[in-house]
């Protein structure tokens, strides 16, 4: 018995100590998307999520900074870029060269409200929600230093951009996980050749009302990609409504993908598993902290 203890301890600390390694294993994720109109040219989306920064994780801000060498057609920000009352600094940083490329973002809760400890087995219940009495973060100036550096601001907001040579249009919603989120009013004008859905939460409220509204494509964060999974199953939680099984990836929403039959009433969903962690529960298993680039590519 006591062997037998040991080994189960010692295998909880092996767990452990790959979980807190796996958690600074930043990658890439390159993936694609027959969505375009036939002859278009491409599009290269860098999808970010769900940095959950905090002013001493350097190597965290300079691998960020990097992916600007990745020379994206567009960068779509789903929110989550805060985990410090201080980080507002910081996560522009992390930004700054990315900037020089048209984007858009919506904000996550922690972009609102600074983190708290919380029971890890709570997320196994239900989705977490905002503490009573959480720190309010300066999310006005995260707003202006990222509208100023020239992105968009798609918090419960439609927006049009020439993106390689395609006119897209853009319908943001802000945080359905703390019920901020409002579809605003439809657009005047002609529709354009496609349009991305953008919100941090993928509640399938969220997803159906963008996706009625025409999106084709829809990019979300929020998940963590489960966060600490279980090898050969997944994810166990998505911290909101949508099934595990989407819990990060590219998906059709809600039936099967657009290129599989029986698809075509579908969107294509992207659920980022983000590249951070909530400060208090800095740990990943199975689950490495991504960014993607996401091609979308002609039908």
């Amino acid at each position: 018995m006591k062997r037998v203890l040991g080994t189960a301890v010692a295998a909880g600390v092996g767990v452990l100590a790959w979980s807190l390694v796996e958690a600074q294993s930043f990658t890439v994720r390159q993936i694609s998307a027959p969505v375009l109109a036939p002859g278009s040219k491409p599009i290269r989306i860098l999808h970010l999520s769900d940095l959950h920064l905090t002013p001493s994780q350097r190597r965290k801000v300079a691998w960020v900074r990097h992916l600007a060498s990745f020379r994206p057609d567009l960068v779509v920000d789903t929110g989550d870029n805060l985990a410090h009352v201080d980080a507002v600094p910081t996560a522009l940083e992390a930004l700054e060269p990315l900037l020089a490329f048209p984007g858009v973002f919506v904000h996550g809760s922690n972009d609102y409200f600074a983190p708290t400890p919380r029971n890890p087995l709570k997320y196994l219940r239900e989705p977490t929600q905002a503490s009573a009495g959480a720190t309010a973060l300066d999310t006005a100036a995260l707003t202006a230093g990222l509208t100023e550096g020239g992105w968009t601001d798609l918090n419960n907001v439609r927006a049009s951009l020439e993106i390689a040579g395609t006119t897209v249009d853009f319908v943001g919603l802000d945080d359905p996980h703390i019920g901020r989120d409002r579809l605003p009013e439809p657009a005047a004008g002609a529709e354009a050749a496609l349009r991305i859905g953008v919100v941090h939460a993928p509640y399938l409220r969220a997803l159906g009302q963008l996706r009625e509204d025409g999106a084709e494509v829809i990019l979300a964060g929020h998940t963590h990609g489960g966060q600490v999974n279980v090898p050969f199953r997944g994810a166990l939680v998505t911290n909101c409504d949508l099934d595990t099984a989407r819990a990060s990836g590219l998906h059709g929403w809600p039936g099967p993908r657009p290129d599989e039959q029986g698809g075509s009433e579908s969107a294509w969903l992207h659920v980022s598993a983000g590249l951070g962690t909530n400060p208090y529960t800095p740990v990943r298993l199975a689950c490495r902290p991504e960014a993607t680039m996401l091609t979308l590519l002609p039908r």
